[in-house]
């Protein structure tokens, strides 16, 4: 179960490049591995390591100084087009990241990464625009990811509001997924199990009569 997600505060990282699909992001050669927490290193890793395994010069945007730690990607359009794979979102929050921000990101990718403690905050090209023109004034800026009230908050008190299905926001504010949610339920379903007489036993064996 992923932790509840809280609002925070972070810098940012500037990632322009537009139609970044799922093996850029993740290679398809490493969609064997099963643990999570270890696919930081997998992360964009034809555009960071050499063969060899050493980091190619220039460094890519995540390897440069005063990057660790930053928890918010502002990315080009079209984010996370191609395949469907958990991995994207898996490796993006390995590595750190909370929330990318981008003017469209493909359905795959959205639910993936709303399942996996991701949150994709889609704006539009004009507001897009605009952010990269603020981190190019001020590469450190601070923004901050308030999704319990779905906004961003911008420098000067400005917001920035965005979308999230419901359903999905409750489910990263409560760190928990649709079994958790209903596992949490057991008591009301337990309760409504008892006032309506069954035809058939939903927790008995397949075709078990009431």
């Amino acid at each position: 179960m992923a932790r509840p997600f809280a609002g925070f505060a972070s810098r940012v990282i500037p990632l322009p490049a537009e139609n970044v699909d799922t093996d850029q992001i993740v290679p398809a050669r490493f969609l064997k591995a099963t643990d999570k927490s270890g696919l930081a290193e997998a992360l964009f890793r034809d555009w960071r390591f050499e063969a060899d395994g050493s980091l190619k010069e220039p460094r890519f945007v995540l390897d440069q100084p005063d990057m660790s730690g930053r928890r918010i990607l502002l990315a080009g359009e079209n984010f996370g087009c191609g395949s469907s794979r958990e991995h994207a979102p898996w490796a993006l929050v390995s590595w750190g990241i909370q929330a990318v921000i981008t003017t469209s990101c493909a359905d795959i990718f959205r639910t993936n990464a709303l399942k996996n403690g991701l949150l994709p905050i889609v704006v539009d090209h004009e507001r897009h625009r605009q952010l990269f023109e603020l981190l190019a004034r001020d590469p450190d800026v601070e923004l901050t990811v308030d999704l319990a009230a779905q906004v961003v908050h911008l420098p000067g008190d400005e917001d920035l509001p965005f979308n999230v299905d419901p359903f999905s926001k409750l489910m990263l504010l409560e760190g928990t997924d649709e079994l958790g949610y209903l596992l949490g339920k057991s008591t009301e379903i337990d309760a409504w199990e008892g006032r309506h007489v069954a035809r058939v036993d939903t927790r008995g064996p397949s075709g078990t009569t009431a």
